[in-house]
């Protein structure tokens, strides 16, 4: 099963490594990770989406991952009210008499189109992952040429924060 962890950490040479190390070592494997800074300066976020199938590996998991030196607070997620959002750039083949039938396409799903040439557009779509899947898929037959994507950010919603269980050497 796909848990959602995220890591509050000191922004500092080497912190990433070790986490995704020990990620390693453990045998998970990292599906997406995103890491960024956070409104206190010096302190970033990582975000890691792993398949997990022994819940007792996970809790090991999550004891050594606080462990770490620089990380400040772990959290697994996944069963929270949470707000999860990805970004994907997409490189779509389009030439002019296409253009009118992807542009119904990408409506619907709140995507912008971001640059354009002769023969290809280039697509800027956020959401959750599932929403992006079905993005992509609908693409597809027109020919994607590039595709990238950001990786899964998130975090609790606010009304469930004081009811969330998590280990924390900030509480």
């Amino acid at each position: 099963m796909k848990r959602v962890i995220t890591t509050t950490v000191i922004n500092q040479s080497g912190v990433l490594n070790r986490v995704t190390g020990l990620l390693m070592k453990r045998q998970f494997n990292i599906e997406s990770i995103t890491v960024g800074h956070t409104e206190q300066h010096g302190i970033s976020k990582m975000t890691f989406v792993v398949h997990v199938e022994d819940e007792r590996k996970l809790e090991q998991l999550l004891k050594q991952l606080q462990k770490q030196i620089d990380v400040l607070k772990v959290t697994d997620i996944t069963d929270k009210s949470i707000v999860i959002r990805e970004l994907a750039l997409i490189k779509v083949i389009s030439p002019p008499g296409v253009r009118n039938e992807i542009n119904s396409i990408i409506e619907p799903f709140r995507a912008t189109i971001i640059d354009m040439s002769k023969n290809v557009i280039t697509v800027q779509v956020t959401g959750d992952p599932e929403k992006i899947e079905a993005f992509i898929d609908l693409l597809k037959p027109y020919g994607i040429k590039e595709l990238t994507r950001t990786g899964v950010t998130a975090f609790v919603r606010e009304n469930q924060k004081a009811t969330a269980p998590q280990l924390s050497i900030l509480q």
